[in-house]
């Protein structure tokens, strides 16, 4: 007797426990048996094309109805969820692809058989080599397969295990599985349980952003952890956001008028903070002030500071005379062609226009130790590492973007480990799979967008984004629902998401404005938070459904 394999590709289709997921299988795709990357009975899926390209697509079969979820880049930076029931209406950026059969039943039968029971059929693009893979849909319904490299000197051919396929009765099972044999398989990641979660986590906390944007000072730091603390609400930790570090333009662009000055693009010029993290006294005792002043005076626990990946948004500048030894470059980006088409207006960005200063990969770990050895030696217990997936574009000339982010991130992790014992580090900015399936180190992960207190519209498409993305996210580390403010129209709806999520909890309230009533329900007398077990998901019946966009 031959036992079929549960995921197989027979006549021409794609078989998940004898259900048919996809026809018209092209006969140049072809499939590997996930069954030496552990207990799980899954199938890679590959491609051989005529001839080597830096970029191939291929169709891997027809999807028609079925019902899926997926999680797609709609910005470089940033996942949202989209829902449909045909291969056309799969997003460019698919990274996460989740289909449910409509035919069976959602119940267990009580002799176990599982013929008649709904299957849900996880499809996971992978990193393999130098490329990274992801998923599209085409007007003929087929889902295709996109492989880049970022480099078109980085070529190749033929691929073996681009995709990996995993089908079950129980999502959330049939996910985590998957993941599990896709880590066995890549040996380049660890999942969200086996990592250290930062004691952050467990407290009430206070960012600086929208409080103060890049306008923040230490008297304004020292003014929210008052305020916050006189009604009750103690916060334990604080990131100190954008607005700390000693940036400036290019050269040319000081000599330019005042006008033109404000358009330029800010870079790194140096490790330590600028003037307004110094004291008058002793300018020389640095961001170590506020940072005493938080801990010894105000009983803050961690006290966290925001840098980008490349340093700052600009990237550091190069020839500036603190920075030279990191022989920073500048670059250009280059988006792939699905970021371009969902994020057109991202050719305006200032980055695009006038690049970005590129520590030499063979320089970076020396300049996140650096940096982050000072930070460590004025008490920072942490950092929020911003504008992760700039890395991507950047990797002409460099391997490529999986082999310049894995060298940016493998430098992170080690700096990390080395000055925060607490791992104390946030991944912002970063929803690209090259950077999560090289992540073995980072704990949390923001989970969507950016909070936006002044557009109303954004609020539901944030919640929602923020949950459909953890689905996903939550297998690598933990998603941080991002900060909100207690004063605001919204601010229920965003309390209670971030009850359920799993993740830090923490607002970014201007000093002096507070829902005390709001936030009491949210902290405790000592500053904790009650954390859920959990990652914040969906439940099964919401799994394919958006209320982002469903009209009710």
């Amino acid at each position: 007797m031959t036992i079929k394999p549960v995921v197989r590709i027979s006549d021409r289709k794609l078989i998940v426990k004898d259900r048919t997921i996809l026809t018209g299988v092209p006969d140049n795709v072809v499939a590997a048996s996930g069954s030496s990357s552990g207990p799980v009975e899954g199938v890679f899926l590959g491609a051989v094309f005529d001839k080597e390209d830096s970029r191939q697509v291929v169709p891997v079969g027809i999807l028609r109805d079925v019902r899926f979820m997926a999680c797609f880049r709609f910005k470089l930076w940033w996942m949202a969820q989209k829902m449909g029931d045909r291969g056309s209406e799969i997003p460019l950026e698919t990274q996460f692809l989740l289909v449910e059969t409509k035919d069976g039943s959602y119940l267990e039968s009580d002799d176990g058989n599982e013929e008649n029971r709904i299957v849900y059929t996880v499809f996971l693009p992978l990193i393999e080599g130098p490329f990274r893979a992801c998923l599209q849909g085409n007007a003929r319904d087929e889902l295709e397969l996109c492989l880049e490299s970022g480099d078109v000197e980085t070529k190749a051919s033929s691929f073996n295990h681009s995709v990996f396929v995993h089908s079950g009765t129980d999502p959330f099972a049939t996910i985590f599985e998957a993941i599990r044999a896709v880590k066995l398989h890549l040996k380049t990641f660890r999942q969200r349980h086996e990592k250290k979660l930062p004691g952050i986590v467990d407290y009430f906390g206070w960012c600086t952003w929208d409080a103060f944007y890049q306008d923040v000072t230490q008297e304004g730091v020292e003014a929210g952890l008052e305020s916050l603390a006189a009604g009750g609400t103690p916060p334990k930790f604080v990131i100190i956001d954008d607005g700390w570090q000693s940036v400036g333009t290019d050269p040319v662009a000081e000599e330019s008028s005042e006008g033109e000055k404000k358009q330029q693009l800010l870079r790194l010029t140096g490790i330590k903070e600028n003037a307004k993290f110094q004291t008058k006294d002793d300018p020389a005792v640095g961001i170590k002030n506020i940072v005493n002043t938080a801990k010894n005076k105000h009983g803050l626990k961690f006290v966290y500071v925001w840098h980008t990946i490349t340093g700052y948004w600009g990237g550091v500048r190069p020839g500036a005379k603190e920075m030279e030894e990191y022989g920073s470059l500048m670059k250009y980006p280059s988006l792939s062609k699905g970021v371009t088409e969902n994020e057109p207006t991202w050719k305006n960005n200032a980055i695009a226009l006038q690049g970005l200063g590129l520590v030499n990969p063979k320089n970076v770990y020396k300049f996140y130790n650096e940096l982050h050895s000072y930070l460590a030696s004025a008490g920072i217990d942490g950092v929020k590492v911003d504008e992760q997936c700039i890395l991507e574009t950047l990797g002409a000339g460099l391997g490529g973007r999986v082999e310049l982010t894995r060298q940016y991130h493998q430098a992170l992790d080690a700096s990390v480990a080395r000055n925060f014992p607490d791992n104390g580090c946030i991944a912002c900015m970063s929803h690209n799979t090259d950077a999560l399936y090289c992540s073995k180190q980072t704990a949390i992960v923001r989970a969507s967008d950016d909070f936006f207190p002044k557009d109303p519209v954004s609020h539901t498409i944030h919640i929602a984004a923020v949950a459909y993305n953890s689905i996903f996210l939550g297998e690598f580390m933990q998603p941080d629902w991002d900060m909100f403010y207690s004063v605001h129209p919204a601010a229920e709806y965003h309390a209670s998401a971030r009850a359920i999520s799993g993740g830090p909890i923490y607002v970014s309230d201007a000093p002096g404005k507070h829902n005390f009533e709001l936030l009491k329900k949210l902290v405790l007398p000592d500053g904790s938070v009650l954390r859920a077990r959990l990652p914040g998901r969906p439940t099964r019946d919401c799994l394919f459904s958006d209320p982002a966009r469903d009209g009710i």
